[in-house]
């Protein structure tokens, strides 16, 4: 099957979130079951990717074109791609596919996909990747729906979300939209990453922070949404009776550090919160591996890979509703809560003061992720998804 997938951002731009790595993870599978994948993406985030720009390049098999961006800062800060190029590539080459994958859709990448694919009468699959709701630029995010959102939305055989929550977000703000052709598929993880953890000990080496402190690790953007502000109040009130404990506060400032920083300063906890900044690869892995409790407290979380991750590295998470993977979850390997302040100071505690549940709850966390989120199953999932469309 010839598959071309249409993202903003692709290996390596890491410091977009988890969409980049999802959308690798899935075509290097693809390509490893014998199809020819094809992917549509842009030159970088919030810097460019030294890479040839509008041309084909092989990237572990996958024929990938980095589309040169009009603007980084428009990318990066306003979250809007603009690849003039594109548009003179697709209109010759998307004929070639089978099938496309689109995934988020108030992209000028998925306007120009979703153009040639009704030219061409092509199928194509939209995978939101959390843009569905409206939290932020609402009025520019309504004027790009009548322009070509709802079309792009409305026309595609299929729509891919990650949890019933995402499910509930297309019923929402689309309700024209016939929800039998949405489905349901949860993220995965390299599982052969996972397979053999870095020894413990060398994060909290290079960081200085001592064996006997507990180390409560959140790992993902520095954001508005993400709920770093319940989080850091916690740890203020969880400090005066808890002193042992550092929170360590891991991934790329989104506008928000500033803030973060003030915050803390305010709260005169700066000695017990360590801000590391984005931290990729072997770091990152080394983080996990000596975290003992690992939070996610976001206000709106179309997935989370991040809590995957973690489970995968014997980690017990905390992670709120408001999330999507916590629909995957159960009691025996997380605590699920709302997104609620003393809801989240409570949960922390709790493990705080229960070593042994920790070590149940991660054992169990590891399981977990073994049996649900792992890649090759979740491919073969999506190809009877695709056998649907053609």
């Amino acid at each position: 099957m010839k598959i071309l997938h249409v993202t903003p951002f692709f290996k390596p731009s890491w410091e977009a979130g988890g969409p980049p790595r999802s959308v690798y993870e899935l075509a290097r599978r693809q390509v490893k079951k014998g199809h020819h994948v094809t992917v549509f993406t842009t030159d970088g985030f919030k810097k460019r990717l030294d890479v040839k720009k509008n041309k084909p390049l092989d990237v572990e098999g996958i024929e990938t074109y980095y589309f040169r961006n009009l603007s980084l800062y428009m990318a990066g800060a306003l979250n809007f791609t603009l690849p003039y190029y594109l548009p003179l590539v697709a209109r010759k080459k998307i004929k070639e596919f089978d099938i496309i994958h689109i995934h988020e859709h108030r992209t000028f990448l998925a306007m120009v996909a979703h153009h040639y694919a009704h030219k061409y009468h092509l199928p194509y699959l939209l995978q939101p990747r959390g843009s569905a709701p409206k939290v932020n630029k609402n009025k520019l995010k309504e004027i790009f729906d009548k322009i070509a959102g709802n079309d792009i939305v409305y026309h595609s055989c299929k729509i891919l979300a990650t949890s019933k929550m995402e499910q509930e977000q297309y019923k929402n703000y689309f309700p024209l939209l016939d929800m039998d052709k949405v489905e349901l598929l949860p993220n995965g993880i390299d599982l052969d990453t996972y397979q053999v953890l870095p020894a413990e000990g060398q994060f909290r080496k290079d960081y200085g922070i001592k064996k006997e402190e507990i180390i409560i690790l959140y790992l993902s953007r520095l954001y508005s949404t993400k709920g770093l502000d319940i989080l850091i109040q916690s740890i203020s009130e969880i400090l005066e009776d808890k002193p042992f404990i550092r929170l360590v506060i891991a991934g790329p400032d989104d506008h928000y550090q500033d803030k973060l920083e003030e915050m803390i300063s305010q709260l005169k906890i700066e000695d017990r919160v360590l801000i590391t900044g984005p931290l990729y690869g072997k770091k990152k892995d080394e983080a996990y591996r000596d975290a003992d409790i690992f939070v996610l407290p976001s206000q709106t979380e179309s997935f989370g890979n991040v809590v995957v991750e973690a489970m995968a590295s014997f980690n017990p998470v905390v992670v709120t509703r408001t999330c999507g993977v916590s629909e995957w979850l159960n009691p025996d390997n997380s605590v699920v809560i709302n997104y609620d302040k003393l809801e989240l100071k409570r949960a922390l505690v709790d493990l705080l003061n229960d070593n042994d549940k920790r070590i149940k709850m991660s054992q169990n966390a590891r399981k977990k992720v073994m049996s649900t989120f792992n890649w090759d199953k979740i491919v073969d999932e999506l190809d009877e998804i695709y056998q649907e469309c053609l």
